[in-house]
């Protein structure tokens, strides 16, 4: 599978894949989303405490969080969902095997292609909602929010190779904007109520370690645990970090771990297509 890949083969995929998405305006749109609601959020996330303006890069980052969570899977999973199996019902993928080019080019391609435009309203959106706050903002503060924007981004690659499998696996374009759609309640909304409601009905008994692994079979938790434990009072917001146990809180192994969620989608995605 790995012998013989052509990088140039792979580029023009990707290139290709990253034009089609700037030009429906899928990019732009939604780093417009990304960079209002990270202003409104640096203003106003304070409201309900009776303050507003900018309260600093950790309480603004800490609202910013739960926002993230919501929007950027929901973003990876629409821009993918149909990278495949679209290619499929428009009779072009066939045309496009015909060619020089392997499957896992071709879905390796596709995958660059739409992390770029991923990572690209991801950058431009959140970094263009605190250009107006540049004044108040420290090395430090620059360094911190980069790193949110980071983590950000990887959650955003991690749905994104789900995605790509529901595509490769998905019948129709239908059928895999609703799988997509599906995903998206689960782990963004009912997997933490699952979760909590089993740590309820154990009556405290789940253990530290099991309720923090079974954290890790959601992307979106290693995300928040991520931004939880990058600062102190980040973490006095959040409950989980009373249940997490050490090991679980190094920066690098939950990288590592989101890691797995981007290469392991993929993988199963690449031997379903063949």
């Amino acid at each position: 599978m790995f012998e013989r890949i052509e990088v140039r083969q792979i580029g023009v995929i990707a290139r290709k894949e990253f034009r089609d998405r700037v030009r429906n305006r899928w990019v732009w749109a939604a780093a417009l989303i990304f960079s209002l609601f990270a202003l409104a959020i640096a203003y106003f996330g304070s409201a309900h405490q009776g303050a507003v303006g900018f309260r600093g890069i950790e309480v603004t980052i800490a609202s910013l969080v739960s926002l993230a969570i919501y929007l950027v899977p929901l973003i990876a999973l629409l821009l993918g969902y149909d990278a495949i199996v679209g290619e499929r019902e428009r009779g072009s993928l066939e045309l496009l095997l015909s060619m020089p080019v392997t499957r896992f080019e071709i879905l390796l391609g596709k995958y660059i292609g739409l992390a770029a435009a991923l990572a690209t309203s991801t950058v431009i959106g959140f970094g263009a909602g605190l250009l107006p706050l540049a004044a108040d903002l420290g090395a430090r503060d620059v360094y911190h929010y980069a790193g949110f924007v980071l983590s950000a981004l990887l959650m955003g690659m991690a749905f994104l190779g789900i995605s790509l499998l529901v595509s490769v696996i998905a019948s129709d374009r239908v059928r895999a904007s609703g799988v997509a759609i599906a995903l998206w309640f689960f782990f963004v909304l009912i997997f933490d109520l699952l979760l909590m409601g089993a740590l309820v009905a154990s009556q405290g008994n789940l253990g530290s370690g099991l309720f923090a692994a079974l954290l890790m079979l959601n992307p979106a938790d290693i995300f928040r645990l991520l931004n939880i434990f990058s600062s102190e009072q980040v973490q006095s917001m959040y409950g989980l970090a009373t249940v997490v146990p050490d090991s679980l809180t190094n920066p690098m192994v939950l990288i590592g771990i989101m890691l797995g969620w981007i290469v392991v989608p993929f993988f199963i995605a690449n031997w379903r297509f063949k």
